[in-house]
């Protein structure tokens, strides 16, 4: 198959899978994933932010996905999980603990990875909250 039908091909195959988000293997076998959600966007933008260390507009990008009706539980939860980082490296404990708080009302069984419940600035203050919210 050339190369315009492949490119075709994946937009046919992403119109049909409307707001879902799906893996496309391309013909050089690498994959890439295709964000259709808005919200699944903002997500991954305020992802991205955050990991170069752009901490406002990762937290603005957050935000506008919170704010949005279309957004998941679990959309919601990641992203205050990682406004609730932003916030401890920023020396707002507050604001981080109501962070980790507003996920763990969304999810009860929240929880984070081994290396992210270690972190120093935030590892006590979700061990805080967690330890609060169980009960």
């Amino acid at each position: 198959m050339d190369n315009s039908k492949s490119v075709w091909m994946v937009a046919l195959c992403a119109l049909l899978l409307g707001g879902c988000a799906s893996v496309v293997t391309c013909d050089d076998g690498s994959q890439a994933k295709w964000l259709s959600s808005p919200t699944a966007r903002l997500l991954s933008k305020g992802v991205q932010h955050y990991e170069d260390g752009e901490y406002a507009p990762a937290l603005s990008a957050f935000q506008k996905m919170l704010d949005n009706k279309e957004a998941s539980p679990s959309e919601k939860v990641e992203a205050y999980k990682y406004s609730a980082f932003i916030h401890c490296i920023s020396s707002r404990e507050k604001l981080c603990r109501d962070s980790f708080s507003a996920a763990f009302n969304l999810n009860p069984s929240f929880n984070l990875s081994a290396a992210e419940a270690g972190h120093p600035a935030w590892g006590p203050v979700f061990s805080s909250v967690k330890n609060k919210s169980s009960k």
